[in-house]
């Protein structure tokens, strides 16, 4: 599943501008479909401009009906009349999305015999201190086990001894989860922690869910900025 919407407070409309001939939507579901790891891949969305988009180039495409504030809730209403077990979330601002790290995600699942894992996500260990100190770059901290044990926009953890050697991670908004897992999500409000922070994987944590944390070598580009469209008009080439 991939959520996309048209409206985006930092780049209002990103996923339909142009990538080297194709729209940022069309680029990310054709990347997310070309992996061939999918029994389907839909793009959910609230605007008209991006399901016919999609459709319109032979995609598949489901329509919101109910408003939604985040990927997951948009995500859940979509599969939850659907016969499924694990669902990929793969942000439809990724068109760099590869196959080698959503084969590390489907693994967790495949591995988890007790069914511990509510959910599996990505990380990418980063090093530049701007980055790590970029409110828009959310970092992620782990256990021994690499469950995730916070999500924030702010440098964690914060580097109180600089003669110890952290490692920083960054926090992939590719999701796996079990079906269970987001429509829990689905159905429980907001908390205090996803409020402050604006990030929705939060409320996984808050109300106990278990998130296993997948190292991945590949950074790509999510486009966030103009800026960002401009990096990846250069990537793509």
């Amino acid at each position: 599943m991939i959520p996309a919407r048209y409206s985006a407070s930092r780049f209002p409309g990103k996923l339909m501008q142009d990538l080297n001939g194709k729209s940022v939507i069309l680029r990310t579901y054709e990347a997310t479909v070309a992996t061939n790891l999918f029994d389907d891949v839909f793009v959910v969305t609230d605007s008209d401009i991006i399901y016919n988009e999609i459709v319109n180039n032979g995609g598949k495409a489901i329509m919101s009906i109910k408003e939604h504030d985040c990927g997951s809730d948009r995500i859940a209403e979509a599969v939850e009349n659907l016969d499924i077990d694990v669902v990929i979330n793969v942000q439809g601002d990724e068109p760099f999305t590869d196959k080698e790290s959503l084969l590390k995600l489907i693994q967790v699942f495949k591995d988890d015999d007790k069914k511990e894992v509510d959910l599996a996500s990505l990380m990418v260990h980063i090093t530049d201190t701007d980055e790590i100190n970029n409110p828009n770059t959310v970092k992620v901290i782990i256990d021994q086990s690499n469950f995730a044990l916070y999500f924030s926009r702010s440098a964690i953890p914060y580097p109180r001894d600089e003669s110890m050697e952290v490692k920083y991670y960054k926090h992939k908004g590719v999701y796996a989860f079990r079906k269970q897992a987001i429509l829990d999500f689905y159905r429980l409000p907001m908390l205090t922690l996803e409020a402050s922070e604006k990030l929705e994987q939060l409320r996984y944590l808050e109300y106990g869910k278990r998130i296993k944390m997948v190292e991945t070598d590949v950074q790509g580009i999510e486009i966030d900025t103009p800026e960002d469209l401009e990096r990846a008009k250069k990537a793509w080439k």
